[in-house]
């Protein structure tokens, strides 16, 4: 109870911190948030009240939270291209890695672009960790992550830009249609990085 206590206050502290420096504040929340904290849509409110604010920098906040949000997101890929599969079995079941690294081998990419943009609680930091250990390469996993947490915060910035204060509710209310939408628009990153992935290794046979 002490611990949980203690956490919570942490967390409180950040949140306000990150709060008061603004834009870069958000970047560095988005960088822990996709690190090693779990902030479960802190970064998505606070870049919403942001941007109801100041309509006209939408673009703005969402290009940090995709910064910080991608620098984070690579800090674990690359402690777990580095530390293999057993550094990915200390901080989860085997089942659970048994599991992921099954989806991960038969779909690929997509097992890492839906979780990247769908809201919580859909697990993203286990398929991460998953890119580092599959042989995903850096800059496939680099450009994968930044289209996809870019559409994610970009779309709620610009929702926010457009409805102001209803935007949080906007987007709590249509979550579910909402992801429907998500997933589709994953798909077409997905495409998309599969393309440039295939013309890529074309380029480098001829």
């Amino acid at each position: 109870m002490g611990s949980y206590l203690l956490m919570h206050r942490l967390l409180g502290i950040i949140q306000a911190f990150a709060q008061g420096l603004g834009g870069p504040g958000l970047a560095l929340l988005a960088f822990a948030d996709s690190s090693f904290l779990s902030l479960p849509e802190v970064t998505d409110v606070l870049m919403v009240l942001h941007v109801v604010k100041h309509p006209h920098w939408w673009a703005y906040y969402a290009a940090l939270v995709t910064a910080g949000s991608v620098a984070g997101c690579y800090l674990l890929y690359a402690l777990a291209r580095k530390g293999g599969e057993l550094y990915l079995r200390r901080w989860f079941r085997q089942h659970h890695v048994d599991w992921g690294l099954k989806w991960f081998r038969r779909w690929g990419l997509l097992c890492l672009i839906i979780p990247s943009v769908a809201p919580p609680p859909v697990p993203l930091k286990i398929f991460i960790l998953l890119a580092g250990v599959s042989g995903v390469t850096p800059i496939t996993f680099l450009l994968t992550i930044s289209l996809s947490r870019g559409l994610r915060y970009g779309l709620e910035a610009l929702l926010a830009s457009w409805y102001g204060q209803d935007a949080l509710r906007l987007i709590q209310e249509n979550l579910g249609r909402g992801f429907l939408w998500v997933v589709a628009a994953a798909l077409v990153v997905g495409l998309a990085v599969m393309w440039w992935r295939r013309s890529r290794h074309t380029q480098v046979l001829d």
